[in-house]
């Protein structure tokens, strides 16, 4: 039975370089979700408007093409043609008044530290190669968050990402029904977790 009380938010995982973004203000919080996104979807074009844009994130921007600035203040019509907008102003009541728009027309909204105005969060990141783990506390405590990230930092094996290339070639390679593909994968799977060790060569022209 489901408790109604625990998180309730849907993980999922975009392709943000197919969408458009927004980043409307120019300050810290602005620099600190644009490198976010820089790090984890590079290929994101990004639109950034603000009335006061800092010079850090000038910088980034002549590092990055698919970043355009533009100085100004907000208005309604900036919301079209786009899919998801992040609200990095530090004023309230402009906060609540882009949420109103963009729910009129639609579009999904982050606002940091406001989780009541939220269509999404943007979590905690853990990265090794092709493993990517986002971690969500539902907003109770980013700190938690932020501890658990260095946790599975420190934990997870250097050579996983090898592991998971290999996988990918075995699959390919693997011939049979799907029954049979899924009981060879999770035996492989299963000896690896046991003994913490990479798949070698050797060990994969047996298979």
């Amino acid at each position: 039975m489901i408790n109604k009380d625990n998180n309730k938010l849907f993980p999922i995982f975009l392709h943000l370089e197919k969408l458009s973004l927004l980043i409307i203000g120019g300050g810290k919080t602005a620099l600190e979700k644009l490198n976010v996104i820089l790090k984890n979807s590079p290929d994101t074009k990004i639109n950034l408007i603000a009335d006061q844009i800092d010079h850090k994130i000038y910088k980034i921007a002549k590092l990055f093409r698919v970043i355009r600035l533009t100085k100004k203040f907000y208005v309604s019509s900036d919301l079209e043609n786009v899919d998801v907008i992040i609200i990095a102003v530090n004023d309230p009541i402009l906060s609540e008044k882009i949420k109103k728009d963009a729910k009129k027309m639609h579009r999904l909204v982050n606002v940091p530290d406001v989780p009541d105005l939220c269509d999404f969060y943007m979590g905690s990141i853990v990265q090794k190669g092709n493993l990517k783990i986002a971690i969500s506390t539902n907003g109770k405590s980013p700190t938690i968050a932020k501890r658990l990230k260095e946790i599975f930092i420190d934990v997870l094996p250097h050579e996983l990402d090898d592991v998971l290339i290999n996988m990918y070639q075995i699959r390919k390679k693997l011939k049979g029904n799907f029954e049979y593909k899924v009981k060879m994968l999770n035996s492989i799977t299963e000896k690896w977790l046991m003994d913490r060790t990479s798949l070698k060569k050797k060990e994969l022209q047996k298979i």
